[in-house]
């Protein structure tokens, strides 16, 4: 009886591409060669990668590093896997081939491994965070902590120690915060300093002679990242946020505060309270007749991966609707994001949650606002009748 053919079904479409992406990740966290040279995990994914080009009659990448390069030129639409068609947009790469690093794409495309010494490091340091925080009952600490890596992403040791020894919110937390920042490389400098980016406060990268780029989706949009601070070595390291959270904390939350603050500026009786209970959702929005919008911002590339991987909101503080906010210039980057956001959207959260831009947002805060004047107006003018 002939052996029936193996099923190499999972090594094709999301799986294998998530398999890439978490090879291309730990990659770019290597500082030195290992032993073996490469990791099972990265050598697998690979092989695969090797195996599907040469069933599809694609000519593969030659090596690891070659996949590397691979990864840069060949926008993710081209690639020889059965991707839904939600996936085919133009210039979607998972390195970026100016910076040679993951692009957020790729971060996004990340899947969690089997082998739990890949676990992501910076997920377990935002969960022991959390724990510290819940076993101190102080939400205030996670919030001062969340604060602190929007608006410091990049500190001397001296900044980094000061920071955390001197808010009494943050005195606890000290170990896990240290952690989540690393050590910069001399890579990073130009002309003997290193260049902190004007919008998000993190460090460029040089390219070229001249020009510099910031990692950020935001940042780079805008002229790539525009030149602030220059810092010249001191006599201690310069630290700077690991990229994912960088990437996940540091970029969603300058969105997050930006729309705080948009929101506080409307007035008219308005609370804003940011991360309540120990990060439930970003914002929670009390109006004056006391009712609650809960809103979660995320700042992210492919909305059909945004919509597979939404989860309910935690109900606890309550609320009376719930919004999910993407800034309003992945929207410019992409025609159909609410429709591919919705095709992933699991069926039983499209009635519960709703996608918007933080414009939209703004807009319905600002017209409910006027509702609640206009109400206010017409009860003061029948008791003046």
């Amino acid at each position: 009886m002939p052996k029936a053919a193996a099923d190499l079904s999972f090594f094709d479409a999301e799986p294998l591409l998530g398999m890439v992406a978490t090879a291309l990740v730990a990659l770019s966290r290597r500082r030195f060669p290992g032993e073996p040279v490469y990791s099972d995990n990265i050598q697998n994914a690979y092989n695969h990668l090797v195996l599907r080009c040469l069933r599809e009659h694609v000519t593969p990448p030659v090596s690891v590093p070659a996949m590397v390069e691979w990864a840069a030129k060949v926008p993710v639409h081209r690639w020889p896997l059965n991707l839904p068609a939600e996936y085919a947009v133009p210039e979607r790469f998972l390195v970026d081939r100016d910076t040679r690093t993951p692009t957020q794409s790729c971060y996004e495309w990340t899947i969690k491994s089997n082998n739990a010494a890949a676990e992501k490091f910076e997920n377990l340091l935002i969960a022991e965070v959390l724990e510290e925080c819940r076993r101190r009952k102080s939400p205030e600490s996670y919030t001062a902590f969340r604060e602190l890596l929007i608006t410091k992403p990049t500190l001397t040791d001296t900044q980094l120690l000061a920071a955390t020894t001197e808010d009494i919110l943050l005195v606890p937390l000290y170990d896990a915060i240290k952690r989540c920042y690393d050590v910069v490389p001399a890579a990073l400098r130009r002309s003997g300093v290193y260049t902190k980016c004007a919008r998000c406060g993190c460090l460029l990268v040089p390219i070229g002679s001249r020009g510099f780029r910031c990692e950020l989706d935001r940042c780079r949009r805008d002229n790539g990242g525009t030149a602030g601070e220059a810092i010249a070595p001191g006599a201690g390291p310069l630290r700077q946020l690991a990229r994912p959270l960088r990437m996940f904390i540091t970029g969603p939350g300058l969105a997050e505060t930006e729309l705080r603050d948009r929101l506080e500026a409307l007035g008219a009786g308005l609370v804003v309270q940011m991360w309540p209970n120990y990060d439930a959702y970003d914002l929670r929005v009390v109006f004056p007749d006391n009712r609650v919008w809960a809103i979660d911002v995320k700042d992210r590339t492919d909305p059909y991966l945004l919509g597979r991987s939404t989860k309910p909101f935690r109900s606890d503080p309550p609320f009376d609707r719930a919004f999910l906010v993407v800034p309003e210039y992945r929207f410019a980057e992409r025609e159909d994001y609410r429709r591919a956001f919705e095709r992933g959207l699991p069926e039983d959260l499209n009635p519960r949650i709703r996608l918007l831009t933080d414009a939209e947002l703004v807009r319905m805060v600002r017209n409910a606002i006027r509702g609640f004047r206009t109400a206010d107006e017409k009860e003061k003018g029948q008791h003046g009748a």
